[in-house]
């Protein structure tokens, strides 16, 4: 577990306590949404048949969560901007606690969606508030905070399918809800006793702008529009990737489920290790350095994946270049948002939910694009990651242009 060391301490995070735990604290609240959307997986199709509906009706959850959640996150990010962060934490993780319990108890399969939506709109009052967090702790080192956060957090994704396989082997489909409902009043408990922050005893620090006029604030800062598009693109390049990564890998180049799961997770483990050396060396570098050369190496790794496949190559030259790729990727979008955060002190809860909102957003985009270039190749996929990360080079080299002219 990465948890903050001597060395990162700075006067923004001086004084304040349990500075250890709070990273992996804040992980762990963020990781409600990979948990939440990610866990229930193995139990879809039990799941329609207790409802007694198809399963593309339970299916549907999953879009809805992400509504509820987009909508959540831009309902609560000028609420924290204004409110503080605290009563957002303990109010987001109670009400995914009783919601979760809710869930758990539902009996038809239009009680369950409802409550998916509620689920995700009201977690979102949650997970919101991270990033600000972050910027309180590192101040000007936020993209080594934001490291570390992701790093925690990408275990979430990749160990919740198994985790709710572990928990139908007990039981049934409600038990993974149950679980889910436990783990947020777990979280909660913590944050009750441990999550004190200066910023919370600060009202003199809250925004006093109208819900538009946070949002206004936002897409009008200087260096904001063109480092979050950065974000953004790439973020629906990840989301190419994970959209597309099953068909490729076990359709396009026949690989069974077992030879998938491996790869799969090589991908996250090269992410993992990506925000593990940016977490060691953004402070020397900056974010707007490691921005740049991740970008740089973002763009040959996703050239060399559309040579491999327009060459028809076998699967372990996708491999190979995929793994840099995804690393590239894991670098070029903590950086991202950590530019864009930086740009504000009041607004950070508002900045959070237009970065998330926007990523989620663009990333649904990908799955109706790749189903539109399908060719029954991995070529479209290839070059729709590339065009995306050449157009996060096309971002970064306008923003330098205006930065100089400034």
């Amino acid at each position: 577990m990465v948890s903050p060391s001597k060395s990162d301490s700075s006067p923004v995070s001086a004084g304040i306590p349990h500075l250890a735990m709070l990273i992996p604290m804040l992980a762990a609240i963020v990781a409600i949404t990979p948990l939440a959307i990610d866990m229930y997986l193995p139990a879809m199709s039990i799941l329609a048949l207790g409802f007694d509906t198809d399963i593309t009706t339970v299916q549907q959850s999953l879009s809805i969560y992400l509504a509820g959640y987009a909508l959540g996150m831009l309902i609560f990010g000028p609420l924290a901007d204004k409110i503080g962060r605290r009563p957002l934490v303990i109010f987001g993780l109670l009400g995914f606690t009783i919601i979760s319990l809710l869930i758990a108890l539902s009996t038809s399969i239009e009680q369950f969606l409802i409550l998916r939506f509620a689920q995700a709109l009201i977690g979102a009052a949650a997970t919101v508030v991270v990033p600000g967090y972050i910027k309180e702790i590192y101040g000007d080192n936020t993209a080594k905070g934001m490291s570390y956060v992701s790093l925690i957090m990408m275990l979430a994704p990749l160990l919740a399918p198994t985790m709710g396989s572990l928990i139908m082997e007990l039981g049934d489909w409600h038990l993974i809800f149950l679980s889910q409902s436990c783990y947020a009043i777990t979280l909660l408990a913590l944050v009750l006793f441990k999550l004190k922050m200066p910023s919370d005893k600060d009202l003199g620090g809250r925004s006093q702008k109208t819900f538009l006029g946070g949002y206004y604030t936002v897409f009008a800062r200087n260096g904001v529009k063109l480092n979050l598009s950065s974000g953004v693109l790439t973020s629906f390049a990840f989301f190419c990737y994970l959209t597309a990564s099953p068909f490729i890998y076990m359709e396009v180049f026949n690989l069974d489920k077992s030879l998938f799961a491996i790869l799969f997770s090589t991908n996250v483990g090269a992410l993992m290790l990506a925000n593990i050396v940016n977490s060691r060396v953004v402070t020397r570098f900056g974010s707007k350095r490691m921005l740049h050369v991740s970008t740089f190496f973002g763009i040959i790794a996703a050239t060399g994946l559309l040579a491999v496949n327009l060459l028809d190559l076998s699967y372990h030259f996708t491999v190979l270049m995929l793994i840099p790729l995804m690393g590239s990727l894991g670098v070029m979008s903590v950086n991202a948002d950590a530019i864009v955060l930086m740009k504000f002190k009041q607004e950070t809860g508002t900045a959070t939910a237009v970065i998330g909102t926007l990523r989620f957003g663009f990333g649904a985009v990908a799955g109706p694009l790749l189903a539109y270039f399908y060719d029954g190749s991995a070529v479209p996929f290839s070059a729709l990651m590339l065009g995306s990360i050449l157009l996060v080079g096309v971002c970064q080299f306008f923003q330098s242009t205006l930065t100089r002219t400034e």
